[in-house]
Parts: structure tokens; C-alpha cells; sequence
């Protein structure tokens, strides 16, 4: 179906990053994208994400994935493709790492609801750009520069991975080539993702009673034909082992459908710079593996994102974060002293937002109950 390394003259080689914004002396044996990567580990956004909801909160179960279980998953699946076809792995690596420190506490629910809160002050709340504040100015672990002093390769991912954007469209990030693509590793990021939530999200929808095997085999075209396969190779299995089993055949089709299709997107492409130029995205599924992914994105927004239980949990955050947003703006002082005086330059519903985004969910319900928030 393809050729192993067929994209390597479209890999972007770590020679050509455009460097740090403050100079740093090579290391002996990392080159810079692999320090990237380990910065990234060792930051404590990345931490942070073991206590982030990625769908459903720890009390249901232990098994169910968070915030940074999820992230590993997509650097797995980011690792394998950008090896498979010859592109950079370090930097698909700190990319897909890097991907969801932005996060605020309880999924895309509570960036909605920052995102609401900030729009009342004429700004907004996005998880890629408030990435990007983090790895800036709010990790500071060095003593000769403020923030992680990424490359400039993997910032720009970062603000790129799901979305480009034209020059002027988001004047802060003018600096990022607007207008022109991301290289191919930063591209693969957002649909690696794709990928991973879906299984998963079938995998822990599953395991929590809300995923009907019946019902996603009339949803899912591709479930119902690795059921019948699963069926027939072994007959009599368990469900849950069945499940688990075709969870692992729509990864393979799906990662498998993600390479032949951006190899054919690619063709023609001499080099990087052709990849940056080129009008729009060359990283995407086959159009069967995008009609799966659309499959499966319907199944479970039916099926687990509406369910009754996670509407109601979802809304019962989202209160809570405008609570805390609002007893903040009335009771600064309420703010750790120390974060005040970090924060001194910006405005209060600036400082407000960065403080509630930078938490996890666990620190949120304690700060929560502890300021009297209900």
C-alpha cells in the first residue's frame, strides 16, 4: 500500500529550524528537536495533564484515559506514522507531546466556558495559543531566559496543528508564517489526535455502558466488518475482548488510511519549502477512512458525548468555572499573592483566565470548595 520512508524528501530536517528565540549552545549528543521534546516532558503543564479530564472524570473509573494517557496515545500513533514515511520523528514527537498542554480543566467544556467568560472583555480563550503563553512565559526553569526557549519549528506547530490562519488574522502570531502551511510533521498532529480519541473514546465508552456493540455496528460500517471478522476468527469470545479487538483493527485502518492518503496528497511535492507553499493541507485520511472517522465521531457524539451523564457533568464544570471566574474578577485579592505579582502586567480577567486554565481538575474542585463555590 506504500513505500517506507516514500515522504523523506519532505521530512523537515532539524539543520534547517530557524533556532531559539534566545540563542543556546548545541548540545553534544540531542539535537534540538529531541530537547525539545524532553523540555516538553519535564514541563509542569505536561504534569499537569494527569489530572485532566479528557472525557470521563477519574471518580467513574481508573481505567478510563486522562488528559495525558490520551496525549501518549497520539505521540504513539505520531511516532508511527512520521517513521513509517521517513519524516522527522523528534520533531512529530514534541509536537504531539506539546499538543495539549493548553488545556484547561475539564476538557473542551471548560475552554468553552473560559473561551465565553473572555469574549465579555473583547478577547478569547483558545488551548493552542494558551500552549503557546505556557511554553513562553509560564514555565520558567532557566535561569538565562524566560519560558522552555522552544525552536521555533515546534511553536509554530504548536499554534498550527489544528488550524492556518492568514497574515493579519491573528496579528500575535504573525511571526509564525502566516499564510503559509505547517511542515508535514505538524500536520500529521491534529489527525493523529483524531485517531486517538476515537478509539479511545469507543474503548472507555464502552467499559463505562454507554457504547452498545449492535448499535455501533449499524453506526460503523468498518466495526461491523471486523465484528464478522472477529466473529469468525474467534468464535465465542468475550465482548469486552471483542471490543478490544476491533478498537486495535480501526487504529490499524485508520493510522494505515492516514499514510496512503497523505502519500497520494504528496505526490508531486519536491521538498518542505513545496509542502509550506502549497494551497491547502497535504496531511489527510483516504476518503473511506475519512467517511470512518465521520462515522465514528457521529456514533459517539450520540452515543457518549450527549449521553445524560456526561451532559450533566459537563454542565455542572461549566458552572462551576464561571463561579470561579466570577468570584475572582469581584475578590482579586483571593488570587496566591505570588501569582499576582507574576501576573502584575495584565489585565484582571487576563489574570483570571491564565490562573483557572493552569489548574487541574483536581486543584479547581478544592480551590472551589475551599473559596465556597458551589
Amino acid at each position: 500500500m506504500w513505500q517506507e520512508s516514500a515522504l523523506a524528501r519532505l521530512r523537515f530536517p532539524v539543520e534547517r529550524s530557524r533556532g531559539r528565540r534566545y540563542p543556546e549552545l548545541a548540545h553534544s549528543y540531542r539535537n534540538e528537536f529531541r530537547r525539545d521534546r524532553d523540555r516538553v516532558v519535564h514541563a509542569r503543564a505536561f504534569r499537569r495533564l494527569e489530572n485532566k479530564t479528557q472525557v470521563f472524570t477519574p471518580g467513574l473509573s481508573d481505567h478510563f484515559r486522562n488528559r495525558l494517557t490520551h496525549t501518549i496515545e497520539v505521540s504513539q500513533i505520531a511516532r508511527t506514522v512520521a517513521s513509517v514515511l521517513g519524516l522527522s520523528e523528534d520533531l512529530t514527537e514534541a509536537l504531539a507531546l506539546a499538543h495539549d498542554i493548553g488545556h484547561p480543566p475539564f476538557g473542551h467544556a471548560g475552554e468553552a466556558e473560559l473561551d465565553s467568560m473572555m469574549q465579555r472583555f473583547g478577547e478569547r480563550f483558545d488551548h493552542n495559543l494558551h500552549a503557546l503563553r505556557i511554553i513562553e512565559s509560564f514555565e520558567n526553569p532557566y535561569p538565562r531566559f524566560s519560558g522552555l526557549n522552544l525552536t521555533f519549528e515546534v511553536r509554530e506547530g504548536i499554534v498550527k496543528h489544528s488550524r492556518d490562519f492568514a497574515p493579519g488574522e491573528i496579528p500575535e502570531l504573525d511571526e509564525y508564517l502566516a499564510g503559509l502551511r505547517p511542515p508535514l510533521e505538524a500536520q500529521l498532529i491534529d489527525l493523529c489526535d483524531e485517531i486517538a480519541y476515537n478509539t479511545a473514546d469507543l474503548d472507555d465508552g464502552y467499559s463505562a455502558g454507554l457504547v452498545n456493540i449492535a448499535e455501533a455496528r449499524a453506526a460503523v460500517d468498518e466495526f461491523a466488518e471486523l465484528y464478522e471478522t472477529t466473529e469468525y476468527q474467534f468464535p465465542g469470545l468475550a465482548e469486552r475482548v471483542r471490543l478490544k479487538e476491533i478498537v486495535r483493527g480501526l487504529i490499524d485502518y485508520l493510522v494505515s488510511g492516514l499514510m496512503e492518503g497523505t502519500l497520494a496528497a504528496c505526490e508531486g511535492l519536491p521538498d518542505v519549502d513545496a509542502v509550506r507553499a502549497n494551497p491547502e493541507r497535504v496531511a489527510r485520511f483516504t476518503q473511506e477512512t475519512a467517511s470512518t472517522s465521520a462515522q465514528l465521531k457521529r456514533f459517539l457524539r450520540d452515543s457518549v458525548y450527549e449521553s445524560p451523564a456526561l451532559v450533566r457533568a459537563r454542565s455542572d464544570s461549566v458552572a462551576q468555572i464561571a463561579g470561579m471566574f466570577e468570584f475572582l474578577m469581584a475578590h482579586p485579592d483571593r488570587l496566591p499573592a505570588a501569582y499576582r505579582d507574576e501576573s502584575a502586567g495584565e489585565p484582571l480577567h487576563r489574570q483570571v483566565c491564565d490562573y483557572i486554565a493552569g489548574m487541574t481538575d483536581g486543584f479547581f474542585l478544592r480551590t472551589a470548595t475551599q473559596l465556597g463555590i458551589s
